[in-house]
């Protein structure tokens, strides 16, 4: 398979606010770097674009890491912002490439309207909950966890620190991955004096509960083994890492005490999951597994969603991983996670389709489902998705069923084994013309099945952005072409 090629970087704007901010001209910068004044004046006017010798050299005498010139993070804004002016008080958006050039030319305007458009939104519903006549309480607002999320969207969802931290806590209890609950557990009570005891059945339905006082940490009896020994690992990363967890919480700037509660137990639960499937060790057999979610699960002794997440993660600088978007639904739509190493960034404003292949794991439950998406903007991504459930056990207990989800540009879905057998480099377009009304209202008959696979396309709406999406296998009558309303 011919892999695509390497995407050029042409970033004059970022450049040429560099240079300003140290108060150099062309000419100044130009010596710098070693280059000529007219070949910095090209590149400054996107007639060129940035060579790897040219960036790094930029990188060491402006005194800026090289990722501060990738494309990841201007496409994330050009995203929000497509958002905000699609917004049906704003009237007709913008083209598309107007947008991406306020994005890249302007981010600080267009950070400023997305965050002006985020407070409209959140005025728009406290209004109308103070005007219900039957309801006089106070929507609380989605902020914190808009807050949170965007720092570790920043992040790419790496956090470097608490993984160094990790691997080494790991290195000195010798963890293994069939025994972390046991080893975790001593740890506990040597070095902090905490028992851990289960708590009784239908007592209450936290799976972890800490009493500082008694020295007493509770913990659901229907837990796995793997899910116990998250929650060790979580408790740990409190009482051990509190100063890390603190520091990192502070670079989150965040806008009140809601916010930085949850920051500080999202960097918690990383860095759990860093210690029961440390970096180095976990990133080589993601490789060499070539990314079977359940091969990682046999091997480290997590459940599926913790590997999906943990996969997520793997960003750290010369020993990347594939970068994932992670998400987990429920059965009504609702994303309760989501989070991503990629520019894929979820909108946080309009609606997601059922043809998604995340919503169709219901209908297959425990099966592995696979889908080729593709966005306006071009770019196309592979998409995983299996059920799992959370919940007691017996027959009267409550339960809660759950899809969760990985997807990737479609340029590294080469790396996944999920991905054998899929015509991943299938020329087909959509029509440059479809607009996100008639898509929405559009549908492609489906092919008629093979033996082994049936392929279909529909153009649809994910996160907020009008996609195509692809699916393999056979089609279910509920699948057939039929006009979509709402979003």
């Amino acid at each position: 398979m011919t892999r695509p090629p390497v995407r050029k970087i042409y970033a004059h704007a970022k450049l040429r606010r560099l240079r300003r901010e140290h108060g150099l001209n062309q000419v100044q910068l130009a010596r710098a770097l070693g280059i000529s004044t007219s070949y910095l004046n090209q590149i400054e006017q996107s007639q060129r674009p940035l060579t790897a010798p040219v960036l790094l050299r930029i990188a060491e005498v402006l005194g800026v890491d090289a990722e501060y010139f990738s494309e990841a993070g201007e496409e994330r804004l050009t995203t929000d912002l497509r958002a905000a002016l699609g917004d049906e008080a704003c009237g007709t958006p913008p083209p598309a490439e107007e947008i991406a050039e306020v994005a890249r030319d302007h981010p600080e305007v267009a950070r400023a309207l997305v965050a002006l458009h985020r407070r409209y939104r959140y005025a728009t519903e406290q209004a109308a909950a103070l005007a219900g006549p039957d309801d006089t309480a106070v929507l609380p607002p989605a902020e914190p966890h808009d807050e949170v999320r965007d720092f570790f969207h920043v992040q790419h969802n790496h956090v470097d620190p608490l993984d160094a931290a990790a691997e080494r806590t790991a290195a000195e209890l010798g963890l293994r991955p069939a025994r972390a609950a046991d080893a975790l557990t001593a740890r506990l009570a040597e070095r902090h004096g905490v028992r851990v005891v289960q708590a009784a059945p239908g007592r209450s339905p936290d799976v972890r509960r800490y009493d500082p006082e008694a020295g007493l940490l509770f913990l659901s009896p229907w837990l796995t083994e793997g899910r116990r020994a998250f929650q060790l690992a979580t408790q740990l990363a409190l009482l051990e890492q509190g100063s890390l967890l603190d520091t990192l919480t502070a670079t989150a700037h965040p806008s009140s005490p809601e916010s930085a509660a949850l920051t500080r137990i999202g960097l918690a639960d990383y860095f759990a999951g860093a210690l029961l499937m440390p970096y180095t060790a976990f990133h080589a057999a993601a490789e060499e597994l070539h990314y079977d979610i359940e091969l990682l699960q046999a091997r480290f002794g997590v459940g599926f969603e913790t590997v999906c997440h943990r996969l997520s993660t793997l960003q750290r600088t010369g020993r990347r991983g594939v970068p994932f978007a992670f998400l987990r639904v429920d059965r009504a739509g609702n994303i309760s996670k989501r989070q991503s190493a990629t520019d894929f960034h979820f909108s946080r404003l309009g609606g997601t389709c059922p043809l998604w292949t995340v919503y169709e794991a219901f209908a297959a439950p425990g099966r592995v489902l696979t889908q080729v998406a593709e966005m306006p903007d071009g770019k196309r991504h592979f998409w995983i998705a299996r059920t799992v459930t959370r919940g007691g056990f017996g027959h009267h207990a409550p339960r809660a069923d759950f899809a969760v989800a990985l997807g990737c540009e479609l340029r590294h879905a080469h790396r996944l084994v999920y991905a054998a057998g899929i015509a991943l480099d299938d020329p087909e377009r959509p029509p440059p013309s479809a607009s996100a009304a008639a898509s929405a209202n559009a549908a492609t008959a489906p092919s008629a099945p093979g033996p082994r696979r049936a392929a279909a396309s529909r153009w649809t709406r994910i996160g907020g952005r009008m996609c195509r999406i692809r699916w393999s296998g056979p089609v279910p009558a509920w699948r057939a072409p039929r006009t979509l309303t709402g979003e």
